[in-house]
């Protein structure tokens, strides 16, 4: 088959191209940056450099595809003039018109936890946009919105108050039982629906663990020779406050802490329990750790 993903070489997408192209299929990558191109080809796939803000690009990178493969990029959210929600908004009408002018039959989206619901998922609001866009596509295009759990790499994010601290703090954590997922499992749940060309509209949850908070800071903790390590819960006051401390947009750091809330009440996860996959991915949290260690350590 001949897929096109976006997403360029990042966490999902490096080991993305990686299973599509073991698998026999001809692959191109989007970039948005030309000094990628050598990266990517070095994988045996093609480089398309563009960006996704640009409709008449997107349209001609996925020409001929057999399937596609749509994300959001992430964003800056230390930029306070980013209106995240006209964004995400603007790209997922360019997908739809994209796949639309160039027939291609089986769409893939990397959605989220949260998906299913614009109210009182916080940040993740935007993930329910795009797939409420997306599903605008005529009923003969098979779409699939993959929806991962929380990204291990997010706890990297923990590290300055970890070293500064010797504790993880937000408005979650404790005994709140999380579901994390590996990229390398997105990756791979992702590569299996691009080559399935079922046609029905779906979803698919991806987990790869699913612990409690002390306990996913219990393994870290080891892992940085920290093995009394605490995670504590803090209000949700204090975790805007302290994220528009650090600079980042007011807005943005009122939906990453509505969002935290929803994981701590469990509302987050309620569709995701009613549809829970009957089999995890295999990056458990001890493998993780060693990830975590060498980025602790500076040695990533």
């Amino acid at each position: 088959m001949k897929i096109t993903i976006t997403g360029s070489l990042g966490n999902i997408g490096r080991p993305l191209a990686g299973d599509l192209v073991q698998n026999g299929h001809q692959v191109t990558v989007i970039s948005s940056e030309p000094k990628k191109r050598e990266e990517i080809e070095t994988l045996a796939a093609n480089a398309a450099i563009g960006k996704l803000e640009d409709a008449g690009f997107l349209a001609s990178a996925f020409r001929g595809s057999d399937a596609v493969f749509v994300m959001e990029p992430p964003v800056n959210f230390f930029d306070h003039q980013l209106d995240i929600t006209a964004y995400y908004s603007k790209l997922g009408h360019n997908f739809v018109s994209a796949i639309r002018q160039t027939g291609v039959k089986r769409v893939v989206h990397l959605s989220s936890i949260g998906g299913h619901t614009d109210r009182g998922s916080g940040i993740l609001h935007f993930h329910h946009l795009v797939e409420n866009i997306l599903r605008e596509l005529p009923s003969d295009i098979a779409l699939t919105h993959v929806r991962p759990l929380a990204f291990y790499y997010n706890l990297e994010g923990f590290i300055p108050v970890i070293k500064n601290a010797a504790l993880i703090s937000a408005n979650y954590g404790g005994d709140d039982l999380i579901g994390w997922a590996s990229p390398v499992d997105i990756a791979a749940a992702v590569a299996e629906e691009l080559g399935s060309l079922t046609f029905n509209q779906k979803i698919r949850y991806v987990v790869s663990d699913e612990l409690s908070c002390n306990e996913t800071a219990r393994i870290l903790g080891e892992a940085i020779g920290k093995p009394d390590l605490k995670w504590i819960i803090i209000s949700d006051e204090e975790m805007q406050a302290r994220l528009v401390r650090i600079g980042m947009a007011p807005d943005l750091a009122a939906g990453l802490t509505e969002m935290n809330a929803a994981m701590h009440s469990g509302k987050l996860f309620e569709d995701y329990y009613a549809h829970k996959p009957k089999t995890f991915g295999k990056v458990k949290t001890r493998d993780y750790a060693v990830e975590f260690a060498k980025v602790y350590n500076g040695k990533k």
